[in-house]
């Protein structure tokens, strides 16, 4: 497939949509399809389980980011998984109305997992190598932003649409048709992204499966070479360790009954909940949380950053011990955590660009550093459902809170050890 180089285009023009193609499909499995499996009548135990493990190629992702830089250009890998998921998303929409449908569509959407990693470090190698370290930090709240708005449109327009049809054609037409959109959506944005995004640079001088394992080997080395990298691998896997936690759960725990512990919302409220109090929230939360970092500096900015991110998710809490029947009381607290999220995530992203990628395979370190983000998701993820139905959510949602506490350890006590940090902090500080 050959697609034409893209003129230069304004960042604007393709930071948000590439990044929004990022996660779509990473939301889609660890939160929208947990609510479909759910509905369909799988336990929340398997749901959590099988849901965060397929998840596992966001992880593995920096072990075949080095050979990316062997073929064609980073534009290349990214339209073509783009597309490549679009269709599998159309093939998990088909596996739905079969005889054990839990197996095929989960084994699916591992592959969706696998084309979305990849699609990960390739729009990546992009933002590092086509943006200057001044534009990564002005355009990181963007980013971060056109994510998270993935992940309201994923986990609440769509979740709302689903609800709807549910109630005319039943629960397995409207996920059908669910799946289907967020195909079509993938493949608009591969056919969009072939005139607007840029190359992010040719391939490299490495041209055979041999010097790829050299390089790969190589890349590990002086990844685990880098300067405080012990503390940067806590901090990475830290940060985010309650929202492992908690954002399994939280969908589970609005749609579970009342008399179980939920909130028993039905699926059309729980995408009010998320679409329409969490959606504004999340992006203005990522949007100012990019020009806090541009206006202090990520190093005096970052334990306020972590203290935003993970002091929300006492709202499950609160809802978990009070159980209101109030969508507006649900949906402040929602937009509370959202707003908390979107704000403090930008750090993370900015920190991994900033301290751990900059050098010689900047793309394939930064890969390497948010797939450690990614276990550090992860591996709490899977146990949320056996802890959840063995606590029940009410304690469950305590324990989220004291999760949190090594994040704000590893925040205040990290250090910022790359060389070109001071001109970092001094070209963020003039923004």
């Amino acid at each position: 497939m050959s697609f034409t180089e893209a003129k230069h285009r304004h960042p604007a023009t393709w930071i948000p949509s590439v990044y929004f193609a990022m996660g779509l499909p990473f939301v889609a499995i660890a939160t929208a399809s947990a609510l479909m499996f759910k509905n369909l009548g799988i336990s929340d135990s398997q749901i959590a389980f099988w849901t965060s493990l397929i998840m596992l190629p966001w992880t593995l992702k920096p072990l075949w980011s080095p050979f990316l830089e062997m073929f064609k250009t980073k534009k290349h890998f990214v339209i073509i998984t783009e597309l490549a998921t679009g269709i599998i998303f159309g093939l998990v929409a088909l596996s739905l109305p079969l005889n054990d449908f839990f197996r095929y569509a989960i084994a699916l959407l591992a592959v969706v997992a696998f084309s979305g990693s990849t699609h990960d470090i390739a729009t990546d190698g992009v933002y590092l190598n086509v943006l200057t370290l001044k534009d990564q930090a002005k355009y990181i709240g963007w980013q971060g932003a056109a994510y998270n708005l993935a992940k309201i449109l994923t986990g609440g327009a769509f979740v709302y649409l689903a609800g709807e049809l549910e109630t005319r054609f039943g629960v397995v037409p409207a996920w059908m048709v669910v799946m289907c959109v967020y195909g079509a959506v993938m493949v608009s944005l591969g056919l969009y992204h072939i005139r607007m995004l840029p190359s992010g640079g040719a391939a490299s001088e490495v041209k055979s499966l041999r010097e790829g394992m050299q390089t790969l080997q190589d890349v590990i080395k002086s990844f685990f070479d880098k300067k405080n990298i012990v503390w940067y691998i806590c901090f990475i896997i830290l940060y985010r360790f309650a929202e492992g936690f908690a954002i399994k759960i939280a969908p589970l725990f609005f749609k579970a009954a009342r008399d179980a512990g939920g909130l028993g919302l039905s699926t059309s409220q729980i995408g009010i909940v998320y679409g329409v109090f969490g959606a504004a929230a999340f992006v203005l939360g990522s949007i100012l949380g990019g020009y806090f970092i541009s206006g202090r500096g990520l190093k005096k900015a970052l334990f306020v950053l972590c203290c935003c991110f993970n002091i929300p998710f006492a709202v499950y809490s609160f809802l978990a011990i009070v159980q209101p029947t109030s969508l507006y009381i649900i949906g402040s607290a929602v937009v509370l955590e959202y707003f908390g999220y979107g704000f403090g995530f930008v750090g993370l992203m900015l920190f991994m660009m900033q301290q751990v990628a900059p050098g010689k395979y900047k793309m394939a370190h930064y890969a390497f550093a948010s797939g450690i983000m990614n276990l550090g998701f992860m591996i709490p993820s899977m146990l949320s459902g056996y802890v959840s139905d063995w606590i029940g959510y009410k304690i469950f949602f305590m324990w989220v809170l004291v999760a949190t506490i090594p994040s704000f350890l590893v925040a205040w006590f990290v250090p910022f050890g790359n060389p070109e940090t001071d001109d970092i902090e001094k070209q963020s500080n003039q923004l």
